[in-house]
Order: C-alpha cells, then structure tokens, then sequence
C-alpha cells in the first residue's frame, strides 16, 4: 500500500512572502544556528496527516472539497513573533483567526470522517520560520519581531500538500500542494 506524506494548508501570496522576507533577513544575524525555512515553503498548516494511502487520499479530497466550499476566503496578515521552546521560531497570524480556527477544525472533521487520526490540541495559528538543531535563546528574536506588522492578504484556497522530507536544498522538505480547492461559502 503506498501512501504520502501530507499536511493540509493555507499558502500566503509572493508579495506577502517577499515582505516577511525581507523582515526575517535582518533576523538571520541575530541567530547563527537556526535552519531557517526557506519563504517559498512558506504556509500555514491547518492539519498534519502523516502518511496517508492512495485509497484514503481520494475519499480525503472529496471530503476537504466539501470542506473548503463552506467557508468563505479569509482576510489574514502576519505580525509579532513567538516561539516554542527554545527550538521553533513563528510569526503570528492576525485577521480572522476565529474564522481560520473554524476552517482548521472543519479540515481536522474532514481528516476523520475519511479515517485518519488528527491532533487534538488546540489550534494555533502560525507561520514557521526558523527551528534549532538544539536549543537556543530565541527571545531576542522574538523581541526584534515585536513590531512587524504585514499586510493583508487573502486566503482564498485551500491546499492538501504532500511533504517529501530531505528532497528540498540542502535535505530540507520539500512541500508541493497535490490538489487545491476554492474557500467559497456556499
């Protein structure tokens, strides 16, 4: 039985990447021994699906294209900074995150009517951007992303991506969205 890799996601526009981008760049120097994400990977997971087989993975799509044409596109931006730990660097997401909550929940239903286990916890809007082999101080990076502000942008599809770890530069993951689906409120 094959099977992927996959996670379902929001993708931010190149003119908000480029934007984020060029904010992170100042942080780079600030912090040597981070694996930086690269910004054409950029996303915003709704759901982690593991390895998911053929079989199910045409039962998932039918069941996240029903998802994606109850829910209306989002107005989102980025902004601030946290951090998890000592190891997982994030900017926030801002706008309508409780819509956003909303639509990562119904992607999670979708995920288990089609039989496949989802996280339990609560979900927590974010965008990756920088993660430690080990641990390391990531307060002043934080501190320096305080006052980033991005523009808006709308989300306007949906995406199940397939990961395919150590395929990207330098044995990154590399994410390449397999189906998409128009936010459409019906």
């Amino acid at each position: 039985m094959a099977g992927m890799r996959l996670f379902v996601a929001l993708t931010p526009p190149a003119d908000v990447v480029e934007e984020l981008q060029a904010r992170v760049a100042a942080l780079r120097d600030l912090e040597q021994d981070l694996r930086w994400s690269r910004p054409e990977q950029w996303h915003l997971t709704l759901a982690f699906l593991g390895e998911v087989s053929d079989e199910t993975c045409g039962e998932l799509a039918g069941q996240l294209g029903t998802a994606a044409g109850r829910h209306p596109p989002l107005t989102l931006s980025f902004g601030g900074g946290g951090r998890f730990g000592h190891r997982v660097l994030w900017t926030r997401v801002h706008g309508e995150r409780d819509r956003l909550r909303r639509l990562a929940n119904a992607v999670r239903a979708a995920a288990r009517r089609s039989g496949l286990a989802t996280e339990q916890r609560p979900y927590l809007p974010h965008l990756t951007l920088a993660r430690a082999a080990g641990s390391a101080d990531l307060r002043p990076l934080v501190d320096a992303l305080a006052p980033y502000e991005g523009r808006s942008w709308t989300a306007d599809e949906l995406h199940l991506m397939h990961s395919r770890l150590g395929a990207g530069p330098g044995g990154t993951a590399l994410h390449e969205p397999i189906r998409s689906w128009p936010l459409s409120e019906q």
